[in-house]
């Protein structure tokens, strides 16, 4: 199942920036291990945004839920979820 996830990030003005830092790079990291396992497929930035555009192949609503509330930036998030499907003119049968 394909899902477009679209991620605005605040993290609020005083928060530590030493416990910021660590949660990003831990963000970072546990992004890179679910774009290695192909869940996380795509990420593109929103421009003058502390924001992103993703879309993940999940099994289930079940499983994206889990990943997203498992985000460790996830407390600083609100996220717009649109399940998407395979337009009939696509080119591509695998929708990479």
């Amino acid at each position: 199942m394909l899902f477009m996830v679209e991620m605005l990030v605040d993290i609020p003005l005083g928060f530590d920036p030493v416990e910021a830092d660590r949660l990003k790079a831990a963000e970072k990291a546990r992004f890179q291990e679910l774009q290695a396992a192909g869940t996380w497929r795509h990420i593109w930035r929103v421009v003058g945004q502390y924001a992103n555009v993703s879309i993940f192949d999940v099994e289930s609503n079940a499983q994206l839920h889990d990943i997203l509330t498992g985000l460790p930036l996830f407390p600083f998030m609100s996220m717009q979820v649109t399940p998407l499907c395979r337009h009939p003119s696509s080119m591509h049968e695998d929708d990479r």
